[in-house]
């Protein structure tokens, strides 16, 4: 396998990078969906500005950058929630022309661990009808649709893991 997966500040250029990609995606494929244009320009940039990723940050949570023969490729984080024990996941992006080579499951086994080593017993995370890719992975990676959890605008879909 050429994947590896290591923690990586949020604000570090990898990191910035595949977030600007990952925001870019999931936004126009939403506005493609709903209004059948792409993100506007301003938008984009207030937001993926707005979303900081400071969250990610240890102790409370991490950012993962996965790399593919060396090359940032993919990303995958979590957040502790509440009392430590409840971990959400959020950022989990592979480049487009990477899918498919085993990179989105490595990504997400890796920051299971390392909610796991963070203290959490349970990964929660939501993500939309349209992302149907993602959706998939989850389900295929043991996760079963729950309630919500969250009252995230654009959240259609909610899951959760008991991590052992």
């Amino acid at each position: 396998m050429n994947w590896t997966a290591a923690p990586e500040p949020y604000d570090f250029a990898d990191a910035l990078v595949l977030w600007r990609a990952y925001y870019t995606e999931v936004s126009d494929r939403w506005y493609l969906l709903h209004e059948g244009r792409r993100t506007a320009p301003e938008e984009r940039e207030r937001e993926i500005a707005a979303v900081t990723g400071s969250d990610l940050a240890p102790p409370t949570g991490r950012l993962l950058v996965g790399r593919y023969a060396g090359e940032a490729a993919g990303t995958a984080g979590f957040r502790l929630l509440g009392n430590g024990t409840t971990a959400e996941m959020t950022r989990v992006f592979v480049h487009a022309h990477r899918r498919g080579t085993g990179g989105a499951a490595l990504l997400v086994r890796a920051v299971e661990e390392a909610a796991r080593a963070a203290g959490a017993t349970r990964m929660v995370l939501d993500t939309r009808t349209d992302l149907v890719e993602a959706r998939t992975l989850y389900a295929r990676l043991g996760y079963a649709e729950t309630a919500p959890h969250n009252a995230v605008p654009t959240a259609e879909h909610w899951f959760a893991k008991t991590l052992g």
